[in-house]
């Protein structure tokens, strides 16, 4: 099959690789409809991750059930499904706790968690190909309706619209609540629209690039540009008060500051001047313990300098992690069923699989609309 293969820092390339094939009963083997590229992805195009080459990419995806192990019991061949970007088992203490991100079975033992085609996420092939293998596949597939409606909704499903909720979960946003999301990139966007789903009476998006900061005041946020000043000052300006309810990062390590200086720390660290006292803080911008590219020796342990005591005379809450999607995913789902969300406003582009090469390069330059690419093997 045709599959995104990683070559090296920023060299991606389309090539025939290995069909996927049942190897446990729980399995089933997906046709891939749309998978889609994801700003963490990039962590590995840039070389920023401890990736090898050969890595098949790919977490973000979705498809037709083409062949199905023995032992499943509640997905048929010829279902439409979307998975959720964690491989989990569905039976361990975190699993039965909804803790999906953080398996405890799916990977080597004193790590946990598992996800496709990501590096240090166990062993699963990526989805950037025509097929799929899906273990546990009664608990990592989440049946969709027969059909082609609301294919980009329910492809954001598999990452970024769950994560941008539990972005909001993690910062306790409440009704009427005022947000500062930091990062306008998708999962910033599917931040601050979760939030208004939950009824934020304001929500600030902090970005510097134009294109970006389009489309939260679309959504009714208050785009602020830190290239024009201090953004804790900005939102501080703006509401005339003391710091927002709730903070979010959806930026993580590779956050710049305005003259375009790498420091990993300064999302973290606006976000503890920007949310007010007893505040909480949300973070899923990516952060790792080993970055090849960090600007010093202590970033590249995954040491980062924060205000942890400013965090704690505020007397703020800091929630962290990968999102549990299947925690979210079916009732999402139903929200997309039903008309409620509108999650594929956020896709910008739509691409045969072989476009990837260039699509990866366009989105790591920021180029305009490439914000968000679906691609679909199989539509050349």
């Amino acid at each position: 099959m045709k599959a995104v293969v990683y070559r090296g820092p920023r060299e991606v390339a389309v090539e025939e690789v290995d069909d996927p094939r049942i190897a446990d009963p729980t399995d089933v083997i997906v046709r891939i409809t749309s998978t889609a590229i994801c700003g963490s992805d990039l962590h590995m195009y840039e070389g920023r991750t401890d990736a090898e080459p050969g890595i098949t990419f790919g977490h973000e995806n979705m498809g037709i059930v083409e062949e199905v192990g023995e032992g499943v019991a509640t997905v048929r061949a010829g279902d439409r499904v979307v998975l959720p970007f964690n491989v989990a088992c569905g039976f361990c203490d975190n699993c039965r706790a909804g803790k999906s991100a953080f398996c405890l079975t799916v990977n080597e033992p004193g790590t946990a968690g598992g996800a496709y085609g990501y590096v240090g996420m166990g062993p699963y092939g990526g989805g950037q190909a025509e097929y799929l293998r899906v273990p546990f596949a009664d608990y990592n597939c989440v049946p969709l309706p027969a059909g082609e409606e609301h294919e980009t909704d329910f492809a954001m499903l598999a990452d970024i619209f769950p994560t941008g909720y539990h972005a909001t979960e993690l910062a306790g946003v409440k009704p009427g609540e005022t947000v500062a999301v930091y990062g306008a990139g998708p999962v910033g966007i599917m931040a601050a629209y979760s939030a208004r789903l939950k009824g934020a009476s304001r929500i600030f998006v902090v970005d510097h690039v134009p294109n970006r900061l389009e489309l939260p005041g679309e959504l009714g946020a208050e785009p602020i540009n830190f290239d024009d000043g201090d953004p804790v000052d900005q939102i501080s300006d703006a509401l005339g008060d003391y710091g927002t309810d709730r903070g979010i990062d959806a930026v993580g390590y590779q956050a710049t500051v305005a003259s375009g200086e790498e420091q990993p720390a300064t999302v973290l660290n606006q976000l503890v001047g920007t949310v007010r006292h007893t505040g909480g803080i949300g973070v899923v911008g990516l952060y790792l313990p080993s970055d090849p590219g960090a600007p010093d020796e202590h970033s590249a342990k995954g040491e980062l300098l924060v205000r942890i005591g400013r965090l704690f005379e505020k007397g703020q809450t800091l929630g962290t992690g990968q999102a549990d999607a299947k925690r979210y995913a079916h009732r999402l789902r139903d929200l997309i069923i039903a008309g409620r969300a509108e999650p594929g406003f956020v896709v910008s582009q739509e691409l045969p699989l072989t476009d990837a090469p260039d699509a990866y390069a366009r989105f790591d330059r920021r180029e305009e609309g490439y914000s968000k690419v679906v691609l679909h093997p199989g539509s050349d």
